[in-house]
């Protein structure tokens, strides 16, 4: 297992996808001529030839309004979180905020159609059949489950996602460079599938004493736990961990799974990338606090919150990226010619007040290679 590499590690090895270029645009819409009309040449113009002129003149505006294309464009927005999550919010303003300078003004040339399913499966089934039969000109989703169900409504309306892990292994691409159908997005920092050897790993540096672990996962709504398991058993052998899966169905289990990692010593929690886990990221990093057991998180709205660590990429940056891809398919290009794109940048976040309060002594080597640590 190599070492922690430190600030902003790089996927290597992604050299077949093509740059996303913010600057693209469309060609401008060519002018209208109006027509010239020649009035008759006799002095005096009778009734019916004025009544007739004056009907031709009122129908040129509307003949020329019907040549020009229509402005306003819809688009869909299926979110996986609840409405009221603050996180969420923001990474919606920031989606917006890269429309607005695209060029994509709300109730002006855009009208959007939002629906959150706060990581219902069942809800988020019902939503995406919603926004499908609304026939959207593009659809934006995030998260893995978000996608899916839009997938199984239609295979025609251009969808652009984020938040997904494994967009070949969900089945809505062929392949990253040419999705070839009308999928194609931006995935997270989890399709890489060596980054659970890498929460072993770091989880085993902040906790030296940690000899099991469990996975912490809503088996309706994670990514496929399978996709991280050869580096997570790969590390866990190398740490002499013992890993188990710890699946729940509902908020009222995630006690339960946390207090069994508290019954011996050694005990430690990997959390799982599954919305289900975003959503209810309050309760998980108080239980993991009441319990006294080490964690480690995916995203850094865990450790902003209180959770001991976390190492994933920068998820706002997909949804500024998204809307640039949204553009481009209102713009008339189709998500099978648009590669699917991966993060290069991942953050490294390390809560020091929890730390403390586990009674933990953070590694030097590892607050310098942190790219925050929150005190």
């Amino acid at each position: 297992m190599s070492a922690f590499r430190g600030k902003a590690d790089i996927i290597q090895g992604k050299a077949e996808m093509s740059a996303y270029d913010p600057k693209r645009t469309s060609a401008a819409a060519s002018n209208i001529r109006m027509p010239t009309y020649k009035m008759p040449a006799e002095p005096a113009m009778r009734r019916r030839e004025f009544i007739t002129l004056m009907g031709a003149a009122a129908a040129w505006p509307i003949a020329a309004r019907a040549q020009q294309p229509d402005r306003m464009r819809l688009i869909g927005v299926l979110i996986a979180y609840a409405q009221n999550d603050s996180t969420a919010q923001s990474w919606l303003a920031a989606f917006r905020a890269a429309l607005a300078k695209l060029g994509w003004t709300e109730g002006s040339n855009l009208r959007t159609e939002l629906r959150w399913s706060a990581a219902d499966a069942d809800a988020m089934r019902k939503l995406a059949k919603e926004l499908v039969d609304l026939r959207p000109n593009a659809i934006f989703g995030v998260t893995t489950p978000a996608i899916g169900a839009l997938a199984r409504e239609t295979t025609a309306i251009p969808i652009v996602f984020a938040g997904v892990s494994d967009p070949i292994g969900s089945g809505f691409v062929a392949n990253l460079a040419h999705p070839g159908g009308n999928i194609t997005g931006f995935t997270t920092g989890n399709a890489d599938p060596t980054l659970g050897g890498k929460w072993v790993e770091l989880l085993k540096q902040v906790a030296p004493r940690t000899v099991h672990v469990a996975l912490l996962f809503n088996p309706a709504t994670v990514v496929p736990v399978q996709f991280f398991m050869p580096s997570i058993q790969a590390a866990a052998s190398s740490f002499a961990v013992q890993v188990s899966a710890a699946p729940v169905h509902d908020k009222d289990e995630i006690e339960g799974v946390v207090a069994a990692q508290a019954r011996d010593p050694g005990g430690g929690l990997i959390v799982m990338p599954d919305v289900f886990n975003d959503v209810n990221r309050e309760p998980i990093i108080a239980l993991a606090a009441r319990y006294s057991v080490p964690a480690i998180y995916y995203n850094r709205f865990f450790s902003e919150r209180g959770g001991l660590i976390s190492y994933g990429d920068v998820r706002s940056e997909q949804f500024r990226l998204a809307a640039g891809y949204i553009d481009r398919v209102l713009k008339g290009e189709k998500p099978a010619d648009l590669p699917v794109q991966v993060p290069t940048k991942y953050e490294l976040i390390i809560n020091l007040k929890t730390a403390k309060a586990l009674g933990l002594t953070i590694p030097d080597k590892l607050l310098t290679a942190a790219d925050e640590v929150i005190e």
